[in-house]
């Protein structure tokens, strides 16, 4: 069986080949990927190449797919899994194998899979430890979005507090008070739906970002819950921040871009048994900022950080879906054929907007959704596009993803 997929050979050394897939085994399972999101680990994994952990030193002999935010279509089933998945069923993988012993994951590490592909060979292995999951989802997009929102759910579930007894609980403070600073990116805007509609809810959420239209955008999505008080703001002063709070501090403050002024005001106020959650990765292993431990001590500062999510944060995700509690489709802001893969991931920080999703079985330039109304005048598949999106309060949707299929 053939495939075609964007590999990576080193740094800053991605290449489109057609090549074939190993044979199927019994254990093994034939999928056909029908979307990837393209993910900002991704970017710096091509920037670093073989640097790069979860990159084997020989990726410029054994080529590895990218992609990991991936739904995709059982197509063939080995003997050995025909009980539990039939051809047409939708899945999405968790990308760690940690069970290997390693830092083996998909989308880093592999020749055979990956999300920007059109053909992939899922493992036994991968299968026996539970990483192939089916989803439940009228659309394939939804699927290419758990693992980000997995991720997102991870860095909840990470943040420390103590009890009356001083003893440790993890997740947000129930009705407490949470900060999401830098927090209208592409990662920011699911941690604002999880932070209302997931399992755990604060009293106060307050987002915060310098971008205008995001942080617009933002406001038009979430802007008011009928639980919690939200508030938006383009405000970086302390003083400002904590007046929000009546000047007790934040319970939970999470960072969501690598910037030292951002750790550091995000530190300046968290309030007492407060946590700050580091979540953005940066690119520098030297990256920095100043903490005061003097708080860590009197005032029981924490500070966690988590880098990916493990299968039930993904399990968890998928019911939140399921239940429609969450809209993934908030993350998106452009879609693109599997031509527009490399260019888009290589020039992933200067796109502006939310996640960038590769159809990898059409030929689409990377397309913003706002663009559509004007494609829409001498294109008129566009047209069609603009006017399922603006059903759907100007979102991503079932309908467009099934239009663009057929269409394009």
């Amino acid at each position: 069986m053939k495939t075609k997929a964007v590999r990576l050979y080193g740094e800053n050394d991605l290449r489109m080949d057609e090549f074939e897939l190993p044979a199927l085994k019994d254990g093994d399972i034939l999928i056909k990927i029908i979307s990837d999101s393209v993910c900002m680990s991704t970017y710096k994994t091509v920037k670093q190449g073989a640097k790069h952990i979860r990159v084997p030193d020989d990726v410029a002999e054994h080529p590895a797919i990218i992609g990991h935010e991936f739904c995709a279509e059982v197509v063939t089933v080995g003997e050995k899994w025909r009980d539990r998945f039939r051809a047409g069923d939708k899945v999405v993988m968790s990308p760690v194998l940690s069970y290997l012993g390693g830092m083996q994951t998909v989308g880093y590490t592999f020749g055979h899979i990956g999300g920007v592909a059109t053909y992939c060979v899922v493992d036994d292995h991968m299968i026996e430890n539970g990483k192939l999951i089916k989803l439940e989802s009228d659309a394939y997009f939804s699927g290419s979005l758990i693992e980000p929102a997995s991720c997102v759910i991870r860095g909840f579930k990470a943040q420390i507090h103590l009890d009356e007894e001083l003893m440790p609980y993890t997740n947000i403070r129930p009705g407490g008070k949470t900060a999401i600073l830098a927090g209208c990116g592409p990662m920011g805007l699911p941690a604002i739906d999880i932070a209302l509609h997931g399992p755990v809810k604060p009293s106060l959420l307050v987002v915060t970002d310098l971008d205008a239209d995001r942080l617009a955008r933002a406001e038009q999505l979430f802007g008011s819950d009928p639980e919690v008080k939200v508030i938006f703001t383009n405000s970086t002063d302390k003083e400002a921040l904590m007046t929000l709070t009546d000047g007790t501090g934040f319970d939970d403050v999470f960072v969501y871009a690598p910037v030292p002024a951002v750790v550091e005001l995000g530190d300046a106020i968290l309030g007492f048994d407060g946590c700050l959650n580091f979540f953005a990765g940066p690119l520098d292993k030297a990256f920095g900022a100043n903490f005061n431990f003097y708080n860590v001590h009197y005032a029981q500062h924490h500070v966690v950080g988590t880098s990916g999510s493990n299968l039930q944060d993904m399990y968890d995700i998928v019911e939140l879906i399921a239940q429609k509690r969450i809209d993934p489709a908030v993350m998106i802001t452009h879609i693109g054929g599997i031509d527009a893969a490399i260019d888009t991931t290589m020039h992933l920080p200067q796109i502006p907007g939310g996640k960038k999703l590769i159809y990898t079985h059409i030929d689409l330039p990377l397309t913003a959704l706002s663009d559509f109304a004007e494609l829409g005048r001498t294109d008129d598949r566009f047209r069609e596009l603009d006017a399922l999106i603006k059903k759907n309060n100007g979102l991503w949707s079932a309908d467009a993803e099934a239009y663009l299929l057929k269409n394009f």
